[in-house]
């Protein structure tokens, strides 16, 4: 979806007791400091961080502002989080890296156009695109660039980077496949419309969304088109796939539930209304989570396996995309940031903007970063933490 998935919204409880355990896409960590590295957290694009200790039902109540950076405009981009380093994208053209403990500056690249792309920071190098046509490699110490990609149209997708392959989709219709050290183009594919939807990889497959209104698996490797789901509109929402399955939105209004290794439908659900759905879902411990623009503004969560109805919160608009850690899921809308228990949608806590909020939050290492259409990129913290 466009990195666009932006903003501060709700944090809700997983339900996680009674369901089977998730794997993550990305394997074990390595350390005991959990970064977030790519939108979504890892390839597969389940906005599931299964590491988090700090955050809790019990303590997010308690979030307070810890530091916000001002940029030149609209903040779109969803952060990363690599090494005590925040980066993000900005509409005033640039990609920030900050101090995470502090959201001092620590450097800043200036491309020609808006950044709505989400940065992937992988083996100390940041990908990330912008609305001037180009893939970006940068140097993730020091911002130097390393390599750049041109496209024949804006780039408002995440890259997604898996097995030293950079995925990402552009604006002149196509999915590419580029040398995650070089940028050498190792495959395209054409569709027959932009392609905003972010990637997602697992298995060797890539899944992503096309403004033709179809949804398509490519094998990562070639490029060569595996299957293709026809939905009714766009599809700009970025893909989730997790147990076997693959979840996404389109603007025909509905939310589906798709067996990853054929494409067959397993199941959709559509709320009864005019109405999209562009936000990304997030799945965890056996639900799926998403939100939905429409008169009412909803949120929604839905058994996984069976698309059944769980609960809904009536919002305030928007399409950011909702991430989950450790018992809590994370949403924005066009007001602020909410927090809910995911068994029953109550409101545990909120923090309101006033503006419009569309850049899709993350956790990582008990800190809860969003940026705000206030120019903003904000960091929440426990006090004394």
């Amino acid at each position: 979806m466009k990195a666009s998935a932006n903003c501060l919204l709700g944090l809700l409880l997983v339900i996680g007791s009674a369901a089977t355990a998730q794997q993550p896409c990305s394997g074990p960590p390595k350390t005991s400091v959990i970064d977030w590295t790519q939108f979504r957290f890892d390839p597969c694009h389940t906005g599931f961080n299964p590491y988090e200790l700090i955050l809790s039902p019990s303590t997010v109540g308690n979030l307070v502002v810890d530091w916000t950076y001002t940029t030149g405009s609209v903040v779109y981009s969803s952060p990363a989080v690599v090494n005590g380093v925040v980066y993000v994208g900005s509409v005033d053209d640039n990609v920030y890296a900050l101090n995470a403990s502090t959201g001092a500056k620590l450097w800043s690249f200036t491309t020609q156009g808006s950044v709505y792309s989400s940065p992937a920071v992988v083996n100390g190098v940041v990908y990330v695109g912008s609305n001037d046509n180009n893939v970006y490699a940068l140097n993730a110490s020091t911002g130097v660039k390393l390599w750049s990609y041109s496209t024949g149209g804006y780039v408002q997708s995440s890259p997604a980077v898996s097995n030293g392959v950079v995925y990402v989709g552009s604006e002149d219709d196509n999915v590419y496949a580029l040398n995650a050290s070089t940028g050498a183009k190792l495959w395209s594919f054409h569709t027959g419309n932009y392609v905003d939807s972010s990637p997602a990889i697992s298995n060797g497959v890539v899944y992503v969304g096309s403004d033709d209104n179809n949804f398509y698996a490519l094998d990562a490797s070639t490029g060569a088109r595996l299957w293709i789901y026809m939905t009714g509109a766009l599809v700009d929402s970025s893909p989730a796939v997790a147990n076997g399955l693959v979840y996404v939105g389109s603007v025909d209004g509905n939310l589906y539930a798709l067996n990853a290794s054929t494409g067959a439908k397993l199941w959709s659900f559509r709320y009864e209304g005019d109405y999209y759905v562009e936000s990304s879902p997030a799945v965890a411990n056996g639900v799926v989570y998403f939100h939905v623009l429409l008169s009412d503004h909803a949120f929604y969560a839905l058994n996984a396996q069976t698309g059944a109805y769980l609960w809904s919160f009536d919002d305030a608009g928007g399409i950011s995309s909702p991430v989950v850690a450790n018992g809590v899921v994370y949403d924005c809308t066009n007001f602020g940031i909410w927090a809910l228990d995911a068994s029953t949608g109550a409101v545990l806590w909120s923090y309101h903007i006033f503006q419009g909020e569309e850049s899709s939050p993350i956790i990582a290492n008990g800190v809860l970063y969003v940026g705000s259409d206030d120019n903003n990129l904000y960091a929440f913290h426990l006090p004394n933490h």
